[in-house]
């Protein structure tokens, strides 16, 4: 059983008994009628291949209280694109395939480059700003919820528990980001465990408090893909194409809404993906350029709030992670042991080394070019720019899906 605790600034929605899905379900039936929910799901084609798509259309077949499913499509050549929608085609709710690789996305796209939106670095981040532009173009949307699509344990009450906060009446929450053990016969969850939290513990020490370092720390795991915002909101937030998307995503919930109006929930007990490579001979790919990205977000965030960062303040922070992350893992070392999990010390410390130069590529990358690869700009901003726009990608999109 999960614990009940309420002890930060984030309101935290723990699992504390197997109630039965359908009762939330029959809820979600019922105030869908009125608050349209939309599931976004970006995959790249190569995942309807693997063990994880296949079993989550198998889930969604059960899902009868969307207003519409958006599979965010990457990757894809016009029969592979046709072969994907075919198979979408089995599930309950509206399907729209958002196909990225096809003709009139890509017109789209070039004239948003045109007019000066910077859009030039390809992604899950670009994918998840088109997709969310073609949903909010769609105004009885009232909520969107997204998660990954390489999810092997999947299972359909993640949906529920995750719009849940958002579109409930009784209930006051713009935003809820899902949480969850990633633990199998082992930990797992590097980036997060190792880098992230060490990082904000760090940070907390120097900088003493902090209100925006202090919020980053309550999230028990920042670094989720799934979330559920409503449209009111996903219309101001602007999103990073880069690996630190869930930082930059929850520093733009931060600005724009109210700490009491976040929540955090736990969607599902344990959480089984495809796990990246971490190799410090390879600074550019996998969890070294993953954790690199992170770190630039939050030196990012934080020069934005007027944080002067120094080559002293970057000296101690380096030193005082290296000390933060060592007593992380004496932590889970513990917590390993107790449940009788694998632990292999020796390769927690080498990916700490690992990760160290990350922070270090992080930093030195930050420091060349603070501004870096410029966050894409809100949507209501392009309405703004191009009044028409919003119908159009939606008159693409339906084009494409017929």
């Amino acid at each position: 059983m999960a614990d009940f605790c309420q002890n930060g600034v984030i309101t935290t929605l723990q699992k504390l008994k197997e109630r039965p899905v359908g009762d939330i379900e029959a809820e979600l039936r019922v105030i869908g009628r009125k608050r349209k929910i939309v599931l976004l799901l970006p995959a790249l084609v190569t995942e309807f291949d693997g063990p994880a798509m296949p079993k989550i259309i198998e889930e969604l077949k059960a899902v009868d209280y969307l207003y519409r499913i958006v599979l965010s499509l990457d990757r894809a050549n016009k029969a592979q694109f046709r072969k994907i929608r075919k198979i979408m085609s089995t599930l309950p709710a509206e399907i729209k395939v958002i196909w990225h690789d096809g003709p009139r996305m890509k017109t789209l796209l070039k004239e948003l480059m045109d007019a000066d939106f910077k859009l030039e670095h390809r992604g899950k981040g670009r994918s998840v700003w088109m997709s969310l532009g073609y949903i909010l173009s769609d105004r009885d949307v009232y909520a969107v919820a997204l998660h990954d699509c390489d999810i092997v344990n999947y299972k359909r009450e993640l949906v529920s528990r995750l719009v849940y906060p958002v579109v409930h009446p009784a209930l006051d929450f713009e935003f809820s980001k899902g949480y969850y053990a990633r633990v199998t016969d082992r930990l797992y969850g590097r980036v997060t465990r190792l880098f992230y939290t060490p990082l904000i513990r760090t940070m907390k020490r120097i900088l003493g408090y902090n209100a925006f370092i202090e919020y980053l720390d309550n999230f028990r795991y920042a670094l989720s893909g799934e979330f559920a915002f409503d449209a009111s909101l996903a219309r101001g937030v602007r999103i990073s194409p880069t690996w630190g998307l869930e930082v930059s995503m929850l520093s733009e919930v931060y600005q724009k809404t109210s700490v009491n109006r976040i929540c955090q929930v736990e969607i599902i007990e344990t959480y089984e993906h495809k796990h990246q490579a971490l190799s410090k001979d390879k600074p550019g790919e996998g969890l070294i350029r993953m954790a690199a990205d992170i770190a630039k977000a939050l030196f990012r965030v934080l020069s934005q709030d007027g944080l002067v960062m120094s080559e002293a303040f970057f000296r101690t922070l380096m030193t005082a992670y290296i000390q933060e992350s060592r007593l992380a893992i004496e932590k889970y070392h513990a917590l390993a042991l107790l449940n009788g999990l694998v632990y292999d010390r020796h390769e927690e410390i080498e990916a700490v080394d690992a990760l160290v130069g990350s922070l270090k590529l992080g930093m030195d990358e930050f420091i060349r070019d603070p501004v870096g690869i410029p966050m894409m700009a809100a949507w209501v901003r392009v309405a703004a720019a191009i009044s028409d726009f919003p119908e159009r990608l939606q008159e693409a999109v339906e084009a494409d899906n017929r």
